[in-house]
């Protein structure tokens, strides 16, 4: 299909859209925090990984050069290194609803996941006895909270049962320890009910662990608010830490005295150079720490997190959501009907920051938008997913996303 293809009635009043939207966008000027190419294209895959924030490579110039190449060693008391997984956690705290103290940042999702998954079930058994021998996981799940949550279970001596989470409340019993799930499909975009299920997890005498990768700096959790124990999540999408930079673990305040960590590392030691044989857990959520952080990473997510300063992430979601509907307004235009399938809900309540599209020949389509500059990803067999970071994505870019789709289909 060339370009003709594409309605010109509709193209017009679409693109006439857009502009007027950008226009009255309030977060239009945060698009200048980041290192983007006004010329290259549309950049549709932050919730892969966030574009770099502008700021970023000379604070990390400074960290190597100042902070590692003069001040050495020196640095991790003057310049606040052994402080920084707890201080960049504080900053990470109100994007998804928690008070200070119960974040810490250290380690990978996977790590953290692994962590919080025998916590959890240590003190379901703490409460109520050993019988608490059943794991229940989102069987939509990302595939490596899966194999976590298998490993868990064979090392505790649980049951592993894979159900959605529309399941959850009529799969928890006396016998459900922890329940492991992801807050938003990593493959449709489908946002799942956190108070309720929360809430269904915890009236059942068992803990949730949820999985925030894909919301966390997209829109409100609100963990504190509706009760959350545990909670994981990667910094490197919608949280623009860079590629591989640590995740983040949450321990809600009144469970951290009796969070057991299956890792326990020099790091979250009371007395940490104390260097003593017994192990003795420290205050707080220090205890979810468990070797020396990989410090250039973690000082670059703190510099990443900089472009949130003044940014309510209420507006942030709003944004999200307006974004998404007019891309599917877009698709629904451009595209040719039948071409392709939404696998993301309609519902804004049933809704992340991302829309994926079943396509027979999804994976040869996405290497054709990447080649006309409109870059998202693939997951096989059949989705193409699109995620917008409502930093910096533009509705300008949705409007030509979705032409250069309908284009590209056509060909």
């Amino acid at each position: 299909m060339s370009e003709s293809h594409v309605p010109a009635s509709a193209s017009s009043e679409l693109a006439a859209r857009a502009r007027k939207l950008d226009a009255e966008d309030g977060l239009a000027a945060l698009r200048g925090r980041f290192v983007l190419d006004e010329d290259e294209g549309v950049y549709l895959d932050g919730n892969s990984l966030g574009a770099l924030p502008a700021n970023v490579p000379d604070r990390i110039a400074d960290v190597v050069r100042r902070q590692w190449g003069e001040l050495r060693i020196r640095s991790w008391e003057e310049s606040g290194w052994w402080t920084a997984p707890e201080r960049v956690g504080d900053r990470i705290a109100p994007l998804v609803g928690a008070a200070p103290g119960q974040i810490v940042v250290g380690d990978s999702t996977s790590v953290n996941v692994f962590k919080a998954l025998v916590a959890a079930v240590r003190m379901a058994r703490e409460d109520h006895g050993d019988g608490r021998d059943e794991i229940l996981v989102d069987a939509t799940t990302f595939p490596t909270d899966g194999y976590i949550a298998g490993s868990v279970a064979r090392l505790t001596g649980c049951a592993l049962r894979p159900v959605t989470p529309a399941e959850v409340p009529g799969a928890l019993s006396s016998r459900t320890a922890a329940v492991l799930l992801n807050h938003v499909d990593y493959r449709t975009g489908r946002l799942h009910d956190l108070p309720s299920l929360t809430a269904a997890v915890h009236a059942a005498g068992a803990y949730a662990v949820w999985d925030l990768c894909h919301s966390a700096g997209a829109l409100p959790v609100g963990l504190d608010e509706h009760g959350v124990g545990l909670a994981v999540g990667c910094t490197y999408k919608y949280l623009n830490g860079g590629p591989g930079s640590p995740a983040f673990l949450y321990i809600r305040q009144d469970l951290q005295d009796r969070f057991d960590s299956p890792l326990p590392g020099w790091n979250s030691h009371a007395d940490p150079f104390g260097m003593k044989d017994v192990y003795e857990p420290a205050e707080g959520a220090l205890r979810g720490r468990v070797g020396t952080p990989g410090i250039l990473s973690l000082l670059a997510l703190e510099a990443a997190l900089e472009v949130w300063e003044g940014v309510p992430i209420e507006a942030v979601r709003a944004k999200s959501l307006a974004l998404t509907d007019f891309f599917l307004e877009c698709v629904a235009a451009y595209v040719p009907a039948g071409r392709v399938e939404s696998l993301t809900p309609v519902a804004h309540e049933e809704r992340g920051s991302q829309v994926a599209l079943r396509c027979p020949d999804a994976g040869e389509v996405m290497k054709r938008l990447i080649a006309r500059g409109v870059v998202g990803d693939f997951r096989r067999p059949d989705v193409l997913r699109f995620g917008f970071t409502p930093l910096y994505v533009r509705f300008a870019d949705v409007e030509r996303a979705a032409r250069v789709l309908a284009e590209t289909l056509g060909s």
